[in-house]
């Protein structure tokens, strides 16, 4: 992107063209590029159009709007599905969570990017092949492979989304990157959207109960779940038709986050060794443990995300890279633990799933390590440091549909 806009700046036309093909690609190539171009008319006249802030939020157009009050409305029903057709919820819910939300945002980035046909019908068979293997494996209870292949089903439906959002299959590094902001982005949006529906919900049912009628119960049960469902539909749509809304809040927590995480983690790691706890004997505090690597994994992710866009000081990198080596250090005490398990009482879906989970954690991180001490020592410039974590991304993808679909056969759903 960054050296066709430099081919086709004398080209207005081409520009625009590739601007409204992708306005954040475009936008963030041309903040790369603008200091060696900067001084020409039609490079400061695009330096000023994509700097500009609207202050107003844009509600964008009517059809825009009905399309998210349908989205928002068939989110909620597919919530209440369990109530409307009398569906356990036990049954329901585990396996069908992921289909609440990421369809629909499948479906609307599919919309957005204009993807092929082809690529429609792998969206579409990924999904629908999803939604039919998971609601006919045998409600087999107590059974560990069965809830690793609901859990993993849910990042397998985000990995189809993923695909949506970038809308091809090659490592296009500032899309894959895109991705890892907007989820950042929707994270933070969504979160604001709870606590504000949070404090309306409860203002709404204590006025009700000031004049005497109590509707905790149906506005529980109907109300706040179809608000609970909306939110990630809501809070994505604000953040691509709004960007400014959170443009400058990710990256102030990503780089506020990263810091105070690696302190943490040196603190925790020191109290460990003078605790009696440990991940070897205490299966629930391997459990906590490896929830920990992955919180930390996802910051580093977003941190990457953000900083491979604007970087202002070796600072930033060595903090990634601290935090990088600590959460190594984690990673080697959770996988040591779990082979120490492994060897003592056998091989069991938990043990496989965190297994796998762990080495390719370990080497993710083992590659943006070594990115980040090339960087740090001048040998490579950090776009490679987001380069190969995008293009590990897919790593993931493949490894959640090996815990869906292969995973429970193996095991015979023990």
């Amino acid at each position: 992107m960054k050296e066709n806009i430099r081919f086709h700046l004398n080209d207005p036309k081409q520009l625009e063209k590739m601007y409204r093909a992708g306005k954040v690609p475009f936008k963030q190539a041309f903040a790369e590029l603008y200091p060696e171009v900067s001084g020409t008319p039609i490079a400061d006249f695009w330096h000023e159009r994509l700097s500009f802030e609207n202050e107003e939020i844009n509600r964008g157009t009517s059809r825009d709007m009905i399309l998210l009050v349908i989205a928002a409305l068939l989110a909620g029903f597919i919530a209440k599905i369990p109530a409307i057709f009398s569906i356990s919820e036990d049954f329901f819910y585990p396996r069908n969570i992921g289909f609440v939300i990421f369809p629909l945002l499948t479906t609307y980035f599919a919309w957005k990017n204009k993807l092929s046909n082809s690529k429609i019908a792998f969206v579409a068979g990924a999904t629908v092949t999803g939604l039919l293997f998971i609601n006919l494996l045998p409600d087999a209870k107590n059974s560990d492979s069965l809830i690793l292949s609901c859990i993993h089903l849910a990042l397998f439906l985000w990995s189809v989304l993923g695909f949506a959002f970038v809308g091809e299959t090659g490592n296009n590094q500032e899309k894959r990157l895109g991705y890892l902001k907007y989820n950042g982005d929707l994270a933070v949006i969504t979160a604001l959207i709870l606590i504000a529906g949070g404090i309306m919900s409860a203002i709404t049912v204590g006025l009700f109960s000031i004049i005497g009628l109590h509707i905790e119960k149906f506005y529980f049960q109907n109300i706040a779940i179809i608000g609970l469902a909306a939110a990630p539909i809501v809070g994505t749509y604000l953040t691509q038709t709004n960007p400014q809304l959170v443009g400058k809040v990710s990256p102030v927590i990503a780089k506020l986050f990263s810091p105070l995480v690696a302190v943490m983690l040196v603190v925790y790691l020191t109290a460990m060794i003078f605790s009696n706890k440990n991940p070897y004997n205490d299966r629930e505090f391997l459990i906590i443990f490896n929830a920990l690597l992955i919180g930390v994994m996802a910051i580093i992710f977003f941190s990457v995300a953000e900083t491979t866009k604007d970087i202002k000081s070796n600072l930033q990198i060595w903090v990634l890279f601290i935090l990088a080596i600590l959460t190594i250090i984690v990673n080697g005490v959770a996988l040591s633990a779990i082979l120490f398990r492994i060897s003592e009482w056998g091989l069991t879906p938990n043990r496989v799933t965190v297994l796998g989970g762990n080495v390719l954690i370990l080497i993710n991180l083992l590659l943006v390590s070594v990115q980040l001490f090339k960087t740090l020592n001048r040998k490579t410039e950090l776009a490679a440091v987001g380069k190969v974590t995008s293009s590990y991304l897919p790593v993931y993808m493949i490894w959640a549909a090996i815990i869906t679909f292969i995973l429970p056969f193996v095991f015979g759903f023990k």
